[in-house]
């Protein structure tokens, strides 16, 4: 069944999914846990956290991954100002791999059906970049 949702979130948010990939020695896979986990407890107490997993890959037990689900890019990124996820998450993610970690979600199968939502990304995204459309004038082009 393919249906419209809006993901329990207000129309104007898209759901957000944060990816973060880790590479870690065997050597530090013990201490990884609990650091990944107090990580997570810090972006759960924080408003519009959906919810989050860690997990290690099953064939190479150096990959680790931690992903969160957001209400909205904007909640996300509003976590990563807290104090308790800048002494707790943000010294683990800084140790994740340097690729794009946010998504935005737009299909979602949570067992009762799929549902689909449109993309919310703005349509000159490719060409504006983060602060140029902030200048005093904008060319109009």
């Amino acid at each position: 069944m393919r249906r419209e949702r809006d993901f329990g979130t207000p129309p104007s948010l898209s759901p957000v999914l944060v990816v973060t990939r880790f590479d870690v020695p065997k050597a530090e896979s013990e201490t990884f846990l609990p650091r990944a986990q107090a990580a997570l407890a810090a972006f759960a107490a924080r408003p519009g956290y959906l919810r989050g997993r860690i997990g290690r890959a099953a064939d190479d037990p150096s990959q680790w991954v931690l992903t969160t689900e957001w209400i909205g890019v904007g909640a996300y990124r509003r976590s990563l100002s807290s104090y308790d996820v800048k002494v707790d998450a943000a010294p683990l993610l800084s140790l994740g791999r340097d690729e794009p970690s946010a998504f935005e979600v737009l299909h979602a199968s949570d067992g009762d059906g799929s549902a689909v939502t449109v993309s919310r990304r703005a349509h000159d995204a490719e060409q504006v970049g983060v602060g140029e459309a902030s200048a005093p004038q904008v060319d109009p082009r």
